[in-house]
């Protein structure tokens, strides 16, 4: 992991300063923090359909974490820090109760895609990078978590099995249905079933464009 400090964003609507205090306090241990809170519930200009019950939306918290989703991110954070990133998250919903949605979003974004040369020459100047199955495209995508159940239980349960999901991911990267729809993703989001209490990939975009998956399509 480099050393320079990297930096991590916070964009939220309906949060207590204590709640932004504690969550600023355990990620600056390890990252610059960029704050931002907006007027508006519909942070990051997400669409309402993103949440379980929108007229009972009273906060949304998007933390961008500028470090691809890997084993070896947690490791380096250290998971004691994870479990209390969790732990106010979970809070967060407890003290606003059932029934009463707060919109989580957790992006895990991989740098490499910001400096791999899409669309252009690259600097040996060699073909442009146009197709999501080029080679030379990152190997791990952006990863995207999505938490916004009403319910305290399910709520609390997808917030713990988002670090679970590390080990899933290869797995996930390299099925047979996910090769046939492209070789280098560039972005997954997890989506969390709350019928069998599990994250699937719900959704991969691509340079080509994006695809919906179900819940058992990446599965045998």
């Amino acid at each position: 992991m480099d050393d320079k400090p990297l930096q991590t964003k916070l964009r939220y609507y309906g949060i207590s300063p204590w709640e932004i205090e504690v969550l600023y306090g355990i990620l600056s241990d390890k990252f610059t923090v960029v704050q931002e809170e907006t007027g508006d519930p519909l942070v990051g200009n997400l669409p309402m359909n993103h949440v379980e019950d929108d007229q009972n939306l009273v906060s949304a918290l998007i933390i961008t974490i500028p470090v691809q989703f890997s084993e070896e991110f947690f490791q380096w954070f250290g998971f004691k820090r994870w479990e209390k990133v969790k732990s106010i998250i979970k809070e967060m919903k407890r003290r606003r109760g059932n029934r009463k949605a707060i919109l989580v979003v957790i992006k895990f974004e991989n740098g490499e895609w910001y400096t791999t040369p899409m669309g252009k020459k690259t600097p040996d100047d060699e073909d442009p990078i146009i197709y999501s199955n080029d080679e030379r495209l990152p190997d791990y995508p952006h990863v995207k978590f999505t938490v916004d159940s009403s319910e305290n239980h399910i709520f609390n349960s997808a917030i713990e099995k988002i670090d679970v999901m590390v080990e899933l991911l290869p797995y996930h990267l390299n099925h047979s249905k996910m090769k046939e729809f492209c070789k280098k993703p560039m972005v997954i989001r997890y989506e969390y079933d709350i019928v069998l209490s599990k994250w699937y990939v719900g959704y991969v975009l691509t340079l080509d464009g994006g695809r919906t998956f179900g819940i058992d399509s990446l599965r045998g």
